[in-house]
């Protein structure tokens, strides 16, 4: 299986249990790994024959910036669900950062990371 690697996709989005977060907002830090076959794309050289990366960064922020959810663990799956929309992914591994996390400790990140296979 091959890969296409969507690394850092920083969103703005109101996401989080408290009063605070969703009024304010913060960054989220978006990874995407896509397992598929991309050779027949290599040899057509035609982007219709792989995911074009700038739709899918284009729809994953959207998800993120759109209606807020209370768990990174429930935008994470939404993100996993909108790499499998496309029919070639096979494989989508999704992280989400929340390196704003309402958290009264020094710390550098929180993430979830959800798996999702056709």
């Amino acid at each position: 299986m091959d890969l296409i690697t969507l690394t850092g996709l920083r969103v703005r989005g109101n996401h989080g249990v408290f009063d605070f977060e969703r009024r304010d907002g913060q960054d989220f830090v978006i990874d995407v790994q896509l397992g598929l076959a991309l050779r027949p794309a290599a040899a057509s050289d035609d982007v219709a024959d792989t995911v074009h990366y700038g739709e899918l960064a284009a729809r994953l922020a959207e998800i993120v910036a759109g209606p807020p959810v209370n768990l990174i663990e429930t935008l994470a799956q939404r993100l996993v669900d909108a790499c499998l929309a496309d029919p070639r992914v096979a494989r989508a591994v999704v992280t989400v950062h929340k390196p704003q996390a309402p958290i009264p400790l020094t710390f550098t990140d929180v993430s979830v990371t959800m798996t999702g296979t056709r």
